[in-house]
């Protein structure tokens, strides 16, 4: 499992989540499936300390919030 932060945007909103998944593909899907109208990226540069992880639940995490 990888976990990435992911850029999501919509309009004038914008916000960081975490996701956790197989791949980083999956992990954009999973981020787009939450957020239907709203364009997602990877966020970069990708943090190598919490990019592998032992847990096995993918899931979606807002980390951060922007005006």
């Amino acid at each position: 499992m990888v976990r990435i932060t992911v850029q999501v945007s919509s309009g004038s909103a914008r916000f960081r989540v975490m996701v956790q998944a197989e791949t980083i593909e999956r992990a954009l899907e999973i981020a787009r499936r939450h957020n239907p109208a709203a364009e997602c990226r990877v966020s970069f540069p990708i943090d190598p300390e919490s990019y592998f992880t032992e847990s096995s639940i993918p899931g979606v995490k807002t980390v951060e919030e922007a005006a």
